[in-house]
């Protein structure tokens, strides 16, 4: 059960944050107080990311909700990396480890963006899922390569 410890609470850590709505997650207040001189703000007005149909700039969004739009990316990033190692580890040794930890994470993407479609001000995004599915592989891939850099 120890094994499944790490799993189990990035899976109750998703489920209660997604099932927020988008206000109940926001972060903008903070931000603008944290970030109130703009840092970065010549750097970050270069990026035009394409999501959901849209282009999500600075320019289109504005500084600080860009940067709200960066920080969530980014922790379904982490997040996700760190669900995919929980069953890599989970998993143990057997074979075939680290596709069923990647396999497994993305199948709980899909079903994650599902649920939270029924949440008041949400919505279900393929390209979510795809963000995940990166972050289960980057984390699974640099602990299988690290483990193999130290077999030898």
């Amino acid at each position: 059960m120890k094994k499944w410890l790490i799993f189990i609470i990035c899976l109750v850590i998703l489920i209660t944050s997604s099932s927020m709505t988008y206000e109940q997650q926001s972060i903008l207040p903070e931000l603008e107080d944290l970030l109130s001189n703009k840092p970065f703000e010549e750097q970050l007005s270069v990026l035009k990311i394409p999501y959901w149909g849209t282009t999500v700039s600075i320019e289109e969004r504005g500084y600080f909700p860009f940067v709200e739009f960066l920080i969530r990316k980014l922790t379904h990033f982490i997040g996700f990396g760190c669900i995919a190692l929980g069953l890599y580890f989970a998993w143990g040794k057997r074979r075939f480890a680290a596709i069923i930890a990647i396999i497994g994470t993305a199948f709980i993407a899909m079903l994650d963006e599902f649920r939270q479609s029924f949440t008041p001000g949400r919505t279900m995004s393929g390209q979510d899922v795809l963000v995940d599915t990166a972050g289960a592989i980057v984390f699974v891939g640099a602990v299988v390569i690290i483990r193999k850099l130290f077999k030898k």
